[in-house]
């Protein structure tokens, strides 16, 4: 039981109510932007030590940043919630200490470090919207909140291209409202544009996106595509969420444990391991079924798993499949360093 109370107070850390924002964007200062050139404007960088350099405890994972080929750049998801802790209200300061605290525990250490075995990891500090800004019925103030997060997105990814990457092959990688902006930057970026040639691949999970969002770029189907890219969005099996047919009815959804949009059913003993409290590893933790354009699953299997409830498994998209994208990351960064021109976008 103690296991079991242990592992869904991990996924429910961090959320909490919907916090209300009672002032227009335009009546709310707007934090300073971020200065890329400085160190302190990432929250995962090769030459800095963070929380995307750990691995799972008990392990035998390695950090392969030093030696790695291919880089990713991830976007973590809305991590700005509650009542602000300053006077920005709408967007994020970036130089918020205590919520960049809760970045780095949260899901740089969950999320963004799946990528350390196969690449070096990046990922910028920017004005993240607040919770509340997809929630709001103002659809203006939200529209400003995240065009205002998206801007530096694009200026984080345009310095990183102008001095660091090199010529490297890329992972776009992130998470809910971090998906928000990586299909925007895929889009002005990358669909059917020179620098496709350089993508492994884009993990753009959370987010319901339409099975023919991208013009080139297409959805991935095995686990060793090149430029190809996957999402979904993880619920109790046979659970359909209130906004089904609004949100989700045209959306892909990719099975972590197979790499397709089948509706196969992958067991659990193909789930190589999900992260979980104490960034520990519990392997075979769940199966995963596509069905109706949503992932479904089981409860994960922990001692106590009978008083489980939960039906919306969104903040665990990643963690329920830590050790699967991992390895399939890695899989697709060898691929493309086959020098296999047929399988290159």
């Amino acid at each position: 039981m103690i296991r079991l109370i242990a592992f869904v107070g991990f996924l429910l850390s961090g959320c909490a109510g919907i916090y209300p924002i009672n002032i227009h964007y335009e009546d709310s200062p707007v934090p300073p932007a971020p200065d890329y050139s400085q160190s302190a404007s990432w929250a995962s960088h090769p030459d800095k030590k963070d929380a995307a350099d750990s691995l799972p405890l008990s392990s035998r994972l390695v950090d392969g940043q030093k030696e790695a080929r291919a880089d990713v750049f991830f976007i973590y998801p809305t991590i700005f919630v509650g009542k602000p802790n300053n006077e920005y209200q709408w967007n994020a300061s970036v130089s918020d200490s205590k919520l960049n605290e809760k970045i780095q525990a949260i899901t740089i250490l969950n999320q963004a470090s799946i990528f350390n075995g196969a690449c070096k990891v990046y990922v910028p500090y920017y004005r993240q919207a607040h919770l509340y800004t997809f929630y709001t019925h103002n659809s203006s103030d939200s529209l400003k909140a995240l065009n205002l997060a998206y801007e530096d997105i694009r200026n984080a990814f345009q310095y990183y291209l102008d001095h660091f990457n090199h010529g490297r092959p890329i992972v776009i990688a992130s998470h809910s409202q971090g998906s928000y902006h990586a299909v925007r930057l895929l889009r002005e970026f990358f669909d059917g544009k020179e620098l496709q040639k350089q993508l492994v691949m884009a993990y753009l999970i959370g987010k319901a996106i339409p099975t023919d969002y991208f013009q080139k770029i297409k959805p991935t189907e095995g686990p060793e595509e090149l430029g190809t890219w996957a999402s979904w969005n993880t619920f109790a099996h046979g659970f359909y969420p209130g906004n089904y047919k609004r949100y989700y009815t045209k959306a892909l959804s990719t099975n972590p444990l197979l790499w397709n949009s089948g509706e196969s059913l992958a067991t659990r003993e193909m789930n190589k391991g999900g992260a979980g409290p104490g960034f520990t590893i519990l392997p075979n933790l769940t199966d995963a079924q596509n069905h109706d354009h949503l992932l479904w699953i089981h409860k994960p299997y922990v001692k106590g798993r009978i008083f489980i409830r939960k039906k919306v498994w969104h903040r665990a998209d990643m963690n329920l499949f830590y050790l699967n994208i991992r390895e399939n990351v890695a899989l697709r960064v060898d691929t493309f360093f086959k020098g296999d021109v047929s399988s290159k976008p």
